[in-house]
């Protein structure tokens, strides 16, 4: 139980305090639970579209559930996604060691450069444009289930680059996390997966679409696996390994990927 207060803890703005004290190894092992915590947060997004859709139409609903979502881990995945993007434009100067620190120390910096902000503007504005292909191609319990699910998947797949990646920094969430889990939890944070997808899927995604989303959640979970391993190298050769701000990066990166597969699978399948 403690370890799915700390996934929430770290993932959200909710004002949760764990008591007693907090091992390392528990604060690990909470990664566990970070798609349930993606679940309730999809959950509110839905919530959030489906209450607003009387009053304000189901034409700003991507608006709305984006706002939510930003909302619900203050902007959280979106800082980091802008960090390191900033970081990235660091040129080479040929000193690789001279080039990581000072990759690290734009990272760190708590102002965003302009390639921060146009990375941030093109993550909202393409997960902004998927979901309204989806809300015009899907009906709505469908279009519900792929809004839940985005956080789900988009969660997990900071796991993967946790347990393949190195810390760049000695403190921050990058050690906390990087090099203290094993595939045991890899494994675990997986099965939520799967068992939140089926439960989506038995609830909202029934009749005409249910033939071609059997193999869908495991398709996904090989894919942003593969992704989450090959983050986890490219930032240890750019960054010397993986920090909070990557994590974030590659949670906002995987929201765009999973709706791009959506997209492609289901109305495919249409």
């Amino acid at each position: 139980m403690k370890e799915l207060l700390l996934a929430f803890q770290f993932l959200t703005i909710i004002p949760i305090r764990v008591n007693g004290e907090i091992s390392g190894n528990e604060v690990s092992r909470s990664a566990v639970f970070f798609p349930l915590v993606g679940a309730f947060q999809g959950i509110l997004a839905v919530g959030a579209v489906h209450l607003s859709a009387g009053f304000l139409g189901m034409e700003i609903a991507p608006a709305i559930a984006l706002l939510v979502l930003a909302a619900s881990n203050g902007g959280f995945h979106l800082d980091g996604l802008a960090d390191t993007f900033d970081a990235m434009a660091v040129k080479s100067s040929g000193d690789d060691a001279s080039d990581i620190g000072r990759r690290l120390s734009v990272m760190k910096d708590g102002r965003t450069g302009p390639i921060g902000v146009m990375s941030i503007v093109f993550a909202v504005l393409l997960k902004f444009l998927l979901l309204k292909g989806l809300l015009l191609s899907l009906n709505r319990p469908a279009f519900y289930a792929c809004l839940l699910l985005m956080p789900v998947y988009s969660k997990w797949a900071m796991v993967p680059p946790m347990y393949h990646g190195i810390p760049a920094r000695k403190d921050g969430l990058g050690k906390i996390f990087t090099g203290r889990i094993g595939m045991g939890t890899v494994v675990l944070s997986s099965c939520m997966t799967i068992i939140v997808s089926a439960f989506v899927y038995a609830l909202w995604l029934r009749g005409e679409y249910a033939p071609s989303i059997t193999s869908l959640p495991f398709v996904f979970l090989a894919l942003l696996y593969l992704c989450g391993f090959l983050s986890a190298r490219y930032c240890a050769g750019k960054f010397g390994g993986v920090t909070g701000d990557t994590f974030g990066a590659i949670s906002e990166i995987s929201e765009i990927f999973f709706l791009m597969g959506v997209s492609a699978w289901l109305l495919r399948s249409t």
